[in-house]
């Protein structure tokens, strides 16, 4: 690309998708670069009730390809491409690609994060069909069903607790002999008849032909192997934040994601951040939208008092 554009958007998932929305409708010259498919980890999830203004629910990729045909309507350029580096500063910079170079005076940094798998045959077959990494999205559907939950965590915890409210039985299977998590919901989790724990205990298949049926275990122990019939599993192990090409640029928190102001913006003056890949960002499909938006809101902010 010759010209720069006025801002270049580096993720089409909610968030990015959202900025595009915003960028291209306030007239702002807008390329988003996606290395997969637009729509990003919601994709991952088989159904969404919960996002605003679709009562009975909608499938992720209508969602997103929604999503997409909005930006592009507004005028924003999706292109098939991988970030591998950023570089410049204030008002000029230079996005390195697989395929090329992108030059914008503001760039918006929506990569999202990756949910940490298990790595476990089966898992990647049965994702979206039993398999998932949101209590919040995907817990609903499992009323009445007998499911398990992997992790030790606050968030592993936290999720068990949640699914109780829809489930008959939450098995919470961790590898340690204790959970990682805060002691209120160590509590918690050991008040509630609905929990059994299973500590010391790894996932090693998930079974099932066209949806989850049960996992295969081992006791880390003892090294006894065990089959626990469940309808769904819930994997709460954590989230790797997609910020690998800005290290070294940008200012990432302990987590490696990246850390932003009240407006969305970096450490780096024309560069903002936003969805999960942010520290200010629940994961949920709503609020990723929020911050795309509030980062989009930003840049015309930035590139006004720039001229």
């Amino acid at each position: 690309m010759d010209e720069p554009r006025h801002v270049a958007i580096v993720g089409a998932g909610p968030a990015g998708l959202a900025a595009a929305i915003y960028a291209g409708r306030g007239r702002l010259s807008t390329v988003v670069l996606e290395k997969g498919m637009p729509g990003g980890q919601i994709l991952l999830t088989d159904w969404i009730e919960n996002y605003p203004g679709f009562p009975t629910g909608v499938t992720p990729f209508d969602l997103m390809q929604a999503f997409r045909k909005q930006a592009e309507t507004f005028g924003a350029e999706i292109v098939s491409d991988e970030a591998l580096a950023i570089a410049g500063s204030d008002g000029a910079f230079v996005i390195r690609g697989h395929n090329g170079e992108y030059r914008a005076r503001a760039v918006i940094v929506a990569t999202g994060s990756a949910y940490r798998r298990l790595g476990v045959p089966g898992e990647e077959r049965l994702t979206g069909a039993g398999v998932s990494y949101c209590a919040v999205c995907d817990g609903s559907f499992f009323a009445g069903r007998d499911i398990a939950v992997v992790g030790g965590g606050d968030n592993a915890l936290k999720e068990a607790l949640f699914l109780t409210r829809f489930a008959e039985t939450v098995t919470l299977i961790h590898r340690r002999a204790g959970f990682r998590g805060e002691r209120i919901y160590q509590e918690r989790v050991a008040a509630n008849a609905k929990i059994r724990v299973l500590l010391e205990t790894v996932v090693c298949t998930v079974e099932g032909q066209a949806k989850v049926e049960s996992l295969t275990l081992r006791n880390v122990k003892d090294d006894t192997s065990s089959t626990l019939p469940v309808s769904g599993l819930f994997i709460s192990i954590g989230t790797r934040p997609r910020t690998e090409f800005i290290k070294g640029f940008l200012e990432l928190d302990e987590w490696d994601q990246v850390k932003v102001g009240g407006d969305m913006r970096s450490s780096v003056p024309g560069v903002f951040a936003a969805g999960d890949v942010s520290d200010a960002c629940p994961k949920q499909v709503a609020t990723a939208v929020g911050t795309g938006v509030h980062a989009a809101l930003s840049v015309q902010e930035y590139l006004a008092r720039l001229s």
